[in-house]
């Protein structure tokens, strides 16, 4: 069975468990099998029929494109990882700073 990393905010559904395992040959079983046991993950890593565009999967340390139908392993390790936005609306140096700012 895959390891499967509980994120903090969803650790109150595991009963404080951080990592737990899960059964599938992808991501999108993983998760049912999880809300078998943990009844509520699938509502907070779904929009609809896909995760929420605010979640990333990792599998075995690479960020998945495939999503709920990326494959995984026996001995796979599964994290889900809150989405990451951000960065400088326009490139350095910023007016005001830098050379002759």
């Amino acid at each position: 069975m895959a390891t499967v990393w509980i994120p903090a905010l969803m650790r109150d559904l595991t009963g404080g468990e951080t990592t737990v395992t899960a059964g599938g040959r992808n991501v999108r079983q993983v998760i049912e099998e999880l809300e078998v046991r943990y009844p509520g993950i699938k509502e907070r890593l779904y929009s609809g029929d896909r995760l929420k565009p605010s979640i990333r999967v990792s599998v075995d340390g690479v960020v998945s494109r495939l999503g709920l139908l990326q494959p995984v392993g026996e001995q796979s390790e599964v994290h889900f990882l809150p989405a990451v936005a951000g960065g400088a609306p326009h490139p350095w140096p910023f007016e005001g700073e830098g050379a002759g700012g």
